[in-house]
């Protein structure tokens, strides 16, 4: 099987500019003559690779734990693109993925209102790409109130780099945070192939 873990380490994770970056703090460890090791840490629920709830942006969404893992868990389509992702463009992309409702851009690409509005239209579960936000980095909040007003899961951070653009199985659940607008999460793709 070939799977491809698209995760960024968490402590050395890009962090989206004005959010707390994570911390890691060693409470035992067996170098320094205790028994064992233990390690705290604390991090923003958007640092590194993570997933946007409807909450992140509107005020009754759903929170992440009531989310149905069919949004994070199930076959995706990973479309290559770099610069905007025009409503021309996303409809290349659906074109491409057919049936499949989960879609990763691989790439330095932006999604624009217009490709969000598209994207929207098509029922998708989940949008997923490689910066650490939705939409532009410098006015993101559009995009993302388009998206998640309509119940479509953001997957950010995520590292595409040596996936083949294509089908796969993704499985990103986020970790389940009660009442919180967002969740770090662990992203694998499986290659379709292996799993048919």
């Amino acid at each position: 099987m070939t799977y491809y873990d698209i995760t960024q380490e968490v402590f050395g994770s890009r962090v989206y500019p004005g959010d707390p970056a994570p911390k890691r703090e060693v409470l035992a460890s067996m170098a320094a003559g205790d028994l064992y090791d233990l390690t705290a840490f604390s991090m923003c629920a958007h640092n590194g690779t993570h997933i946007d709830a409807p909450r992140h942006f509107i005020k009754d969404g759903k929170t992440v734990d009531a989310l149905s893992l069919t949004s994070t868990v199930g076959f995706c389509y990973v479309a290559l693109h770099e610069g905007l992702v025009t409503k021309e463009v996303a409809e290349r992309i659906l074109e491409k993925a057919g049936s499949v409702k989960r879609i990763l851009i691989k790439g330095k690409a932006t999604l624009t209102y217009e490709g969000a509005e598209v994207f929207r239209d098509a029922g998708i579960l989940l949008f997923g790409n490689e910066s650490q936000t939705v939409g532009p980095e410098d006015a993101p909040m559009a995009v993302h109130k388009l998206l998640l007003s309509a119940d479509v899961v953001l997957l950010e951070g995520v590292r595409l780099g040596m996936v083949p653009e294509g089908n796969y199985f993704l499985f990103a659940a986020p970790l389940l945070l009660g009442d919180a607008e967002g969740a770090p999460c662990r992203a694998i793709l499986i290659s379709q192939e292996t799993i048919s």
